[in-house]
Parts: structure tokens; sequence; C-alpha cells
């Protein structure tokens, strides 16, 4: 029961599923990069200077004390942060579907098999039996 076990679980597609996740994992945070170093400045500049990581609205304003400390945080809803997210997210995705369509190329396709004919049925030969024992 091990080996078909051990079998099964080194089959082709799930060794794929391994190396997808890792190699998933790595690209994320390349591209992650990418986007937050690289992509988002362009974009922000042609946005007129804008980091969409500082877009925000603020529900509470911080509470200053005297000397300068903050006292209470303020409390904002930092939708730029989210925008970038988003962008992150196409842009891995669009990575993994270019790395997966070159890889899919790579791949031999299987061999189809054609099935023999097949024979008679059992109740076929049974009824071939009957019949030649009634005679």
């Amino acid at each position: 029961m091990f080996k078909e076990f051990k079998e099964f679980i080194m089959t082709g597609n799930v060794i794929d599923l391994a190396v997808a996740v890792i190699l998933a994992g790595a690209i994320g945070l390349v591209v992650s990069g990418f986007v937050a170093d690289v992509a988002m400045p362009i974009v922000g500049h042609f946005a007129g200077g804008l980091d969409f990581a500082d877009l925000k609205v603020v529900l509470d304003e911080a509470v200053v004390a005297a000397d300068g400390t903050i006292e209470k945080p303020e409390n904002a809803i930092r939708y730029g942060k989210w925008i970038n997210s988003i962008i992150n997210l196409i842009t891995v995705g669009l990575v993994l579907f270019i790395i997966v369509k070159a890889y899919n190329k790579t791949k031999k396709p299987e061999p189809v098999v054609e099935e023999a004919p097949k024979g008679p049925s059992e109740i076929d030969l049974l009824t071939e039996i009957r019949d030649a024992l009634k005679k």
C-alpha cells in the first residue's frame, strides 16, 4: 500500500504544484519590489508626483500633545495602499501567466492511445454458450 501511495505522491502533477508554489512565492517578492520601487514611482510621476501609498481618508485627526508626542494616532482609511496591492496582484498574475504559458510550450503533448476494439460482452458470450448447449 505504501508503494502505491508513494507513486501517487510522486506523480508529475504534485511535483509541478510544489514547484509552482515555490516559484510563485519567489516571483511574488520580485514583482512586489518591482511594483513598489519601479512601477509606482513612474505612475506617480505621470499622476503629478502623487504617491498612491499616501492616499487616505482621515476619519479622526491625530491628537498631538504640547511637547510634540502623539497622544492618539489618526484613524484613516488608507485606500492608496489598497490600490498598490491591486496593481501588485495584476502584475504578479501577468508574470505568472507568462511563465506558465512558456512552461506549457516546453511540455511534450502526451501521445493519444487508441483503445483496442472491444470484444463481445459477458452477456453476449453467455448467450452464445446457452444457445450452443440448447442445440
